[in-house]
């Protein structure tokens, strides 16, 4: 069968530059290269080693299994053994992607030591770098951990951990004002140590304003194609969600027989920028 227009060649070798568990270094080289960067939730062995196999970089056990394995309307039930389940897991059925921990709510707000705590496990279990939400609040905890060998990812925008206190699930940073005090907090983090930062639902100009300006990589979700990378949480992008999908969510079955296929297809599409196309961004 013909490879569709969108998919990567399927089954094509990994070049042996690129064999191996990925690390922040070889990151760093590939985004220096020009080339985007394609991250996907997961948390499970098997649904790990098909995006290894697809061409995925990097997978994130996010705080997301919450609503999508757990069941539940939002990430905050979400309890330090679940994601060290989830990491180890993950760990297990990969071996190229650099592999994410999100610190679910309440093992990093109280201050630096709570949050080192929790990395530790996290880097015990297999994880390569943690993410955490938030601003220039939490700098002073990003630098305390990455002073002690902990990579941390941040993540700023809509922050589903303070979804109590946003309002709801809401694009973010749509005001002058706010957008300002996005940027500030995306440059405290990297001055902080941050070697990446997620940006969550905001509009495509104010991510590719990031992107510029903020001094690290930015992984995007609902915050247009100039970012550095894209993620989507697994679920979505093989529409297997139910309800109505978000505006920034593409489902990348449609055209393809298998879920290796759409995860190639998906890896594709953020390499050569046609995800997100207009329709996705705010």
């Amino acid at each position: 069968m013909a490879n569709p227009p969108d998919a990567a060649p399927y089954g094509a070798p990994v070049p042996p530059a690129r064999s191996g568990r990925l690390t922040l270094t070889a990151l760093a080289k590939m985004v220096s290269a020009g080339e985007r960067l394609a991250m996907l939730t997961a948390y499970d062995a098997s649904l790990a080693g098909v995006c290894d196999r697809a061409g995925v970089d990097i997978l994130l056990v996010g705080d997301s299994l919450g609503m999508v394995i757990q069941g539940h309307p939002t990430t905050l039930p979400v309890e330090l053994s679940h994601a060290l389940y989830h990491t180890r897991c993950v760990v297990a059925g990969s071996t190229r992607p650099l592999v994410i921990t999100d610190l679910p709510f309440g093992t990093y707000q109280a201050g630096p030591e709570d949050a080192f705590r929790a990395s530790a496990a996290a880097l015990q279990a297999g994880a390569q770098m943690v993410k955490i939400e938030g601003g220039e609040w939490i700098a002073r905890t990003v630098e305390f951990l990455t002073q002690r060998g902990v990579p941390v990812c941040g993540h700023v925008g809509l922050t589903p951990q303070s979804v109590n206190a946003l309002g709801g699930y809401r694009v973010q940073g749509k005001t002058a004002e706010a957008a300002d005090a996005m940027l500030a907090d995306a440059k405290a983090l990297a001055r902080a140590g941050a070697s990446m930062i997620v940006v969550e639902c905001v509009p495509r100009d104010l991510g590719a304003r990031l992107t510029r300006e903020s001094g690290v990589p930015i992984v995007g979700i609902g915050a247009g194609p100039d970012c550095t990378g894209q993620v989507l949480v697994i679920q979505d992008a093989l529409g297997i969600q139910p309800g109505r999908a978000a505006r920034f969510v593409r489902n990348f079955m449609t055209g393809h027989d298998s879920i290796e296929r759409a995860i190639a297809a998906y890896v594709a599409a953020v390499k050569d920028g046609t995800f997100p196309a207009p329709e996705h961004c705010s």
